[in-house]
């Protein structure tokens, strides 16, 4: 079913300078990994964006792209826009451009497509903070990991997994061309990529891996288990001088994965399935994940945010479970701690909603996941009408639940006491369209892969009675469900090559 038909789509060409063109398909015979790699395997600059809500039940759209026709790359106020082969250099702040180019069209309605058509996916580093608060400059830059890049796309897939269906869309810029051959050019890059959907996958997709990676995995760990200690009870120290309530210290790991990115994408998503799951493929650098928590998201003019804090490892079983849940919940430290991040969303959602339009929906329920389970808690607000959804983005940026309360001289504090950056760790991972909407996760559980190195962090929120050593464990338990996707990845069973 192909729509709108050219009729329809000369009309809107005088109402609006960007349409989607769109194609339905059954997709009972294909997956979003199997799509992801018939259309997007040897691509340089790709993403596959999935959803499991609350760790249990799929979330009803995947989406799927390759080919951006533009991308920003951005490291402090210097920022590049690459459109082909032109590229252009600015300075300034990132998000004023991102809001200035989502800003430049004007997007057709057109009714039943997925909440997603077109727009920019990427991420924005945690760093990206210094362009909004001052926090110092005294954790030492190793990665040198661009503080944002955003590829723009044009033509994408979206699963909807509840009519089984697969919408290959294609948006056309009426303002740069007319009609007729915008349509035309809609209607020949669908065939194309519908070609290579029904052509099915290359043999070397289902490779076997040769020779299993049975040695143990070699971690290095940036800050050691002293020099966290340590950095803990520096924490508790501030808190017991007044400067903060809470501050949420990490640590990083690295190693040689010997295995491709995509192959521990496929192991995370099923040993942690999540609300947020991604594969962002940006050239040499991979971002992946499986984050459990909303940044913010925008829909129109209605703002969400659900904030997670408090964290317990599984139980063994059912009975286990649901005795770790009821003294989560009854834990007068968690429920403290959760309230007080409830409190800072509130007033992060302030400063861009309407008056007194902020609640919360729900305060202090348990989600389950494979390895931990958490206290959230949901809130909305409505977005003033004289800011637009990258405003409330950067409002909420970074997520108080990433760097503590209050939010500048608690990142203050993380800045002396960390001992690198965090790049994409306690950033986020999004997407937003030229409507208006916008969809956003705090990078957690998430892994960094550059080279032949990858690199993924956690952190453990540092009040005024906590153990160092609790603390620590935390982060190590925060840490498993990707380490173990990495071990399930090396282990050389049937995958696809990424």
């Amino acid at each position: 079913m192909l729509r709108p038909d050219y009729k329809e789509f000369s009309r809107l060409a005088g109402e609006a300078t960007l349409i989607p063109v769109v194609k339905s398909v059954m997709a009972d015979l294909l997956t979003p990994v199997s799509a992801f790699l018939a259309i997007a395997a040897n691509e340089p600059d790709s993403f596959l964006l999935e959803s499991v809500e609350r760790g249990e039940q799929i979330g009803r759209y995947t989406f799927l792209g390759a080919r951006p026709y533009m991308r920003i790359t951005a490291r402090g106020e210097s920022i590049w826009l690459e459109r082909g082969k032109r590229k252009e250099q600015r300075k300034g702040s990132v998000f004023q451009v991102v809001k200035e180019l989502l800003r430049q069209h004007r997007p057709a309605t057109v009714p039943g497509l997925p909440p997603f058509t077109a727009g920019a996916v990427g991420y924005f580093a945690y760093d990206m903070v210094r362009q909004l608060e001052k926090i110092g400059e005294h954790t030492k830059d190793d990665l040198s990991v661009p503080d944002c890049v955003l590829m723009f796309f044009d033509r994408l897939l979206a699963f909807d997994h509840l009519r089984h269906q697969i919408h290959i869309i294609a948006t056309t810029d009426v303002s740069s061309e007319s009609p007729r051959s915008a349509f035309d050019r809609a209607l020949v890059d669908i065939a194309r990529i519908e070609k290579k959907l029904t052509s099915g996958l290359h043999p070397a997709h289902w490779r076997k891996t040769i020779r299993p990676r049975n040695a143990p995995l070699k971690i290095h760990t940036e800050t050691s288990r002293s020099r966290f200690t340590k950095s803990v009870e520096r924490a508790k120290e501030f808190i017991a001088a007044g400067d903060i309530f809470q501050v949420v210290l990490s640590q990083r790991l690295d190693f040689a994965p010997q295995v491709a990115p995509f192959d521990i994408y496929r192991a995370l998503r099923a040993v942690n399935p999540s609300p947020y799951m991604y594969f962002l493929r940006m050239g040499s650098t991979h971002v992946l994940g499986s984050s459990p928590e909303m940044l913010v998201r925008v829909t129109g003019r209605k703002l969400e945010y659900r904030p997670i804090a408090g964290t317990h490892p599984r139980g063994r079983d059912e009975t286990e479970d649901a005795r770790l849940e009821k003294a989560m919940l009854e834990d007068e430290k968690e429920r403290a701690e959760h309230v007080m991040l409830v409190d800072l969303g509130r007033n992060d959602l302030g400063r861009v909603s309407e008056y007194g339009s902020v609640k919360v929906r729900d305060l202090m329920y348990v989600e389950r996941y494979s390895h931990v389970m958490h206290l959230v808690s949901a809130l909305e607000g409505k977005l003033r009408s004289d800011l637009d959804a990258i405003d409330a983005f950067a409002a909420c940026f970074p997520a108080g639940t990433l760097s503590g309360a209050p939010k500048v001289r608690a990142m203050q504090i993380i800045e002396e006491l960390e001992p690198v950056r965090r790049g994409v760790y306690g950033g986020s991972v999004l997407y937003a369209d030229f409507a208006g909407n916008l969809d956003s996760c705090i990078a957690i559980r998430t892994m960094l892969m550059q080279g032949k190195r990858a690199y993924l962090q956690a952190g453990a929120g540092i009040v005024a009675d906590s153990y160092p050593q609790t603390e620590f464990q935390e982060c190590m338990n925060k840490a498993q469900a990707l380490l173990r996707a990495v071990e399930m990845a090396r282990k050389g069973s049937s995958v696809a090559s990424g």
